[in-house]
């Protein structure tokens, strides 16, 4: 287990700097600078250039950012003036989170329950039913559900605002839209694993002992069936992460897929490497959580085996 996470945060700290890295040389490879604009005069262009350090050699720039970074501080917005990339981060974050987080739980309660009717009614329509669910899910890009979704629930029915106002009510939409595609993921997969679990031996030497349909599905079926399940919430979560940048669009959350798109457009360097090196360390946390959870969920998977494989 020692061995496992040790080999894991290493990996973790390569992988963290070959993104801040190859992000820095991509961001800097593009012609111009985040000043460019035809109505500020030379010395003017010249004068915020110097404020900032831009016109450093790039691994000057590169070493100082290091430097600032191993101390936690992500720099300072070259567009939002007077703005440090940690607070604008830590303002936007729990807005992506909140929407990030009920779009889960609502994908997973509803894709896990709909995937195990499914299998449990094989060829009927509940079957049907969740399998037209999934088509649509996978089918349907998330913004076209928001927009739907906008158009439906919100314009014709009047049932919840349009845009976001910082309400639970608004927060209801971008999280249906979000999680719909992760459902439908969620709903192919679940039916799979229990249509191949339910016809496992032990399944049928659980029902020879006498035990009822409730308490084979539940006590032996179910726990086998998500463990695979488990396995793909890392992607999950990582699709979540990228789905927010274009929901928090659509519906004017104050996220941190907002400033990200900003950061991109306005060439704002700090603020590009600062999100992306949060949203990469995200990731990588919730995945080794993942995997640390396998062993939690079923004893006989041994984390010391996976790391040597």
């Amino acid at each position: 287990m020692r061995r496992y996470v040790i080999q894991r945060l290493a990996l973790m700290l390569v992988s963290i700097w070959a993104v801040v890295t190859l992000t820095f040389v991509m961001m800097h490879a593009i012609p111009g600078n985040p000043f460019a604009d035809p109505r500020l005069r030379p010395e003017i262009l010249a004068l915020m250039m110097d404020k900032y350090g831009l016109n450093d050699p790039l691994w000057e720039q590169y070493l100082r950012y290091w430097g600032n970074l191993l101390q936690g501080d992500l720099g300072v917005s070259l567009k939002n003036i007077g703005q440090s990339v940690n607070r604008m981060i830590a303002e936007g974050f729990p807005w992506s989170a909140w929407i990030g987080g009920q779009a889960l739980i609502f994908a997973l309660a509803v894709g896990l329950t709909l995937g195990t009717i499914a299998a449990l009614n094989r060829n009927r329509w509940p079957d049907y039913a969740a399998m037209v669910i999934a088509v649509l899910g996978v089918s349907v890009p998330s913004f076209v559900i928001a927009v739907f979704a906008q158009w439906l629930f919100a314009v014709k029915l009047n049932w919840v605002p349009v845009l976001w106002n910082g309400t639970w009510q608004t927060s209801i939409l971008p999280s249906l839209a979000l999680g719909g595609t992760m459902l439908a993921t969620l709903v192919r997969m679940m039916r799979t694993q229990m249509l191949d679990v339910m016809g496992q031996d032990y399944i049928n030497t659980a029902r020879a002992k006498g035990l009822s349909q409730g308490e084979v599905i539940w006590r032996h079926a179910l726990r086998n069936a998500i463990l695979p399940i488990v396995t793909i919430l890392g992607p999950l979560v990582a699709g979540i992460l990228t789905g927010t940048v274009v929901i928090e669009a659509i519906f004017g959350i104050p996220g941190l897929g907002k400033y990200y798109v900003e950061s991109v457009y306005q060439r704002d360097y700090p603020l590009i490497l600062g999100t992306t090196v949060f949203y990469f360390i995200f990731l990588i946390v919730a995945n080794f959580l993942v995997d640390l959870s396998y062993g939690i969920i079923d004893p006989r998977i041994r984390l010391t085996n996976r790391a040597r494989g």
